[in-house]
């Protein structure tokens, strides 16, 4: 199962990349953006499917049913704390003025690198997991603390003036000031210097690394299986561009969002705090999820509505 869905994760690369020019500079349109976030959308749920048709015939009806809900509720996890990171990429493509045709690039390469450390960061924490149980009520306590933090700070921007790699990178490398197309470097007056698109490219890796921190643990709470976990965070971050592209004209119809974002994460930390003492059916967790997410979309398109008008 790790084999094949490794191999299928790099197929859908090489056809993004290489069939339908996803490292190609132009502006994706909303129709493209729909086509692609349903088309990651479908394939998790065929995933799920397959997987619950595969796993019946060796571990039985039942416990595939239980693996399909935490792969399912892990995935709404996942997919919903990825809209966090649109908010942030939209800050960064505005702060720096991005053209909307380099966007795409920019975020391919994001991907490609946030794959490779959510890996790494979920075989380390699936390691710890396994060997000292009690990890899960530190995840579930950080997760409490920092729903409440995006609460506090659901309004503010961050200053990415004041990241400190970033000031470090400008310190360490030669920049030019302007964008020559998607070129990340250039030759100018004999040397080497860089663009700032790579300025760009630094500050997307750092965030996805900043919300791979909240969202993996999260998902601890739903099963500490490494391939549920694995599979359902891959499937949210390969659909992630579609996502920001789909929503980044109509973002701020939807800032009411963050607050319900920060409810789901105290509402999965509590769940990994009282474990022991009450279990939290996979299948209620889901509902609650659920209606923390509609219930603060319904309310935001509702307030900018009124705003509108």
């Amino acid at each position: 199962m790790w084999g094949a869905f490794i191999a299928f994760v790099l197929s859908m690369l090489a056809l993004d990349i290489f069939a339908l020019g996803g490292s190609k500079s132009h502006k994706v349109s909303i129709k493209e953006a729909a086509s692609w976030s349903l088309v990651w959308v479908s394939l998790a749920l065929l995933f799920n499917y397959g997987m619950y048709v595969y796993l019946k015939d060796i571990i039985g009806e039942a416990a595939a049913m239980t693996k399909s809900m935490e792969f399912l509720t892990g995935y709404v996890i996942e997919k919903s704390l990825s809209v966090d990171n649109v908010f942030v990429f939209l800050l960064i493509f505005g702060h720096f003025a991005v053209p909307e045709q380099y966007q795409r690039k920019v975020l391919l390469y994001g991907v490609l690198g946030a794959i490779v450390m959510r890996i790494i960061m979920i075989l380390a924490g699936s390691w710890v997991v396994s060997q000292f149980a009690w990890v899960l009520y530190l995840f579930g306590i950080f997760l409490v603390i920092t729903g409440l933090r995006m609460l506090v700070a659901a309004e503010k921007e961050p200053d990415l003036e004041a990241n400190p790699v970033l000031k470090f990178a400008k310190k360490l490398l030669p920049f030019s000031k302007d964008f020559h197309a998607e070129k990340f470097s250039i030759v100018e007056n004999g040397k080497r210097v860089f663009t700032p698109l790579l300025l760009v490219l630094i500050l997307i890796e750092i965030s996805d690394v900043v919300f791979a921190v909240d969202s993996i643990p999260a998902i601890f709470a739903v099963t500490t299986d490494p391939f549920i976990v694995f599979t359902s965070n891959i499937f949210a971050i390969m659909g992630l561009r579609a996502l920001y592209f789909l929503l980044a004209d109509m973002a701020n119809r939807f800032h009411l969002l963050k607050f319900g974002l920060a409810f789901v994460l105290m509402f999965v930390g509590t769940k990994m705090l009282i474990v022991k003492w009450v279990h939290v059916p996979t299948n209620i967790s889901l509902m609650v999820i659920g209606t923390i997410l509609v219930s603060s979309v319904a309310a935001s398109l509702i307030a900018t509505r009124k705003k509108a008008d």
